[in-house]
């Protein structure tokens, strides 16, 4: 899952170097990225700090403008004994308004007393003041429910489902059980989408949910909820590949078919409602965690955000695959919940930090990001903010998942606040 990924932002700055590129027991594909991550971590290990640089700047250069490919240049660099470098690499990650927290890391101190530390700390603190104007559009009271899941039905009712205990709750002014988790019919609650009266979802025996049995630990699945009864219509489990799987967020392409990611496995899947079959489209090595996926107007490619792969596009005719350009001052990583609004594409990037909303300027061709606009971040809502739903000219959204509170048990602290849904507008 998308919490194990390395790099992750708000992990101990040793973890960032020495998890290396462990995303679980089972993905990374060889390539020059994690060769190069190979070398960094082994350097560091063995304190040479010269050749830790040379690897990080080789893995920045096989993928350009990674958050943590950045981060561990700069960490390389101040143990090198060259802050000013350090500190000209940290620009670089602000230039995409992202704060990696150095002012806390013991390692840092000698950038710190650099003469352009006064100026990045300011600019730094910019980042911790709310952007965008948000509206609270439904609550609930369960403070270590941990939403992924999210459908809306109307603006009066949406739909959660949960992390923690499976169950799904409808929202419309109080919250009411729909369908709970704690029987047999699913575990943790993933994407969700509504079509018609038919209530989708993908579901995961992972450890942080409450009821699991040791026996389906690792099963994944995609199930179907009648509104109208409450019954589930369809449970189509993935077929164990012997690696980890999660099928995290799905997207309906229409009546027969829907696309899928599994996050563990980095596979991108076709389902055939009337067939009840997975097909893999694009299969393991490709991606490393694809987290949202969304159609193109046309309906013949998927843009599929990767956690730290960053955008793609994939052609649906023949399942190739193309890395979307970015430029290098937008960051196109961290994206958990991805949509389209026009000719732009909507994240929900919770692994980079602060926290953020931003809308992708795509360009005519579809190929590349011609510009970005942070539309929310720094709210006093966010605690990883992940999936949501654009209705009409609004993202509707999660804004506190609480992800990260989970501890090494998979317990969660005592005091969380329930679960917050937020709406912003997307018209310019």
């Amino acid at each position: 899952m998308k919490r194990t990924l390395p790099d992750r932002i708000a992990l101990p700055i040793r973890l960032l170097i020495l998890i290396g590129s462990c995303l679980s027991a089972s993905v990374v594909a060889a390539d020059d990225y994690t060769d190069a991550r190979a070398d960094l971590v082994a350097a560091y290990q063995a304190q040479d700090f010269r050749a830790m640089r040379s690897a990080a700047e080789r893995a920045l250069a096989a993928r350009p403008g990674y958050t943590g490919a950045l981060f561990n240049l700069a960490f390389a660099e101040v143990l090198d004994d060259d802050p000013e470098a350090s500190l000209r690499t940290l620009n670089r990650l602000l230039a995409q308004n992202i704060d990696m927290g150095v002012a806390e890391i013991d390692e840092f101190a000698p950038v710190r007393e650099t003469g352009g530390w006064a100026e990045y700390a300011a600019r730094i603190e910019q980042l911790a003041h709310p952007v965008g104007d948000a509206r609270v559009v439904r609550r609930h009271d369960v403070g270590d429910f941990v939403p992924e899941g999210i459908a809306v039905a109307s603006q009066n009712e949406v739909y959660l489902g949960s992390i923690r205990y499976g169950d799904i709750v409808r929202l419309d002014g109080e919250s009411n059980l729909f369908l709970g988790g704690a029987g047999e019919t699913h575990w943790s609650v993933f994407g969700m989408r509504l079509v018609g009266d038919t209530l989708w979802f993908a579901s995961s025996a992972i450890d942080q949910y409450a009821h699991l049995d040791a026996a389906d630990s690792g099963r994944t699945g995609l199930f179907a909820v009648d509104l109208k009864t409450g019954n589930v219509s369809t449970r189509s489990l993935l077929p164990e590949t012997g690696n980890a799987q999660v099928l995290g967020d799905f997207v309906v392409a229409n009546a027969d078919t829907l696309y899928l990611t599994d996050q563990s496995d980095g596979v991108l899947y076709r389902y055939s409602v009337s067939r009840a079959e997975f097909e893999a489209v694009v299969d393991r090595g490709v991606f490393n965690s694809p987290q949202g996926l969304v159609l193109d107007e046309s309906g013949e490619h998927l843009f599929v955000a990767d956690y730290v792969g960053g955008l793609y596009r994939v052609a649906l005719a023949d399942a190739s695959v193309s890395r979307v350009s970015v430029p290098e001052t937008i960051s196109p990583y961290g994206i958990d919940g991805l949509y389209r609004y026009g000719n732009s594409l909507v994240a929900i990037q919770n692994g980079i930090q602060p926290n953020r909303v931003t809308r992708f300027d795509l360009s005519a061709d579809g190929g590349s990001i011609v510009a970005a606009e942070i539309l929310a971040m720094s709210l006093e809502w966010f605690d990883d903010p992940n999936l949501g739903q654009v209705v009409g000219d609004k993202l509707v959204f999660i804004a506190n998942s609480h992800w990260p509170r989970f501890d090494r048990d998979n317990n969660l602290p005592e005091g969380l606040d329930g679960p917050v849904v937020l709406e912003i507008s997307l018209e310019r």
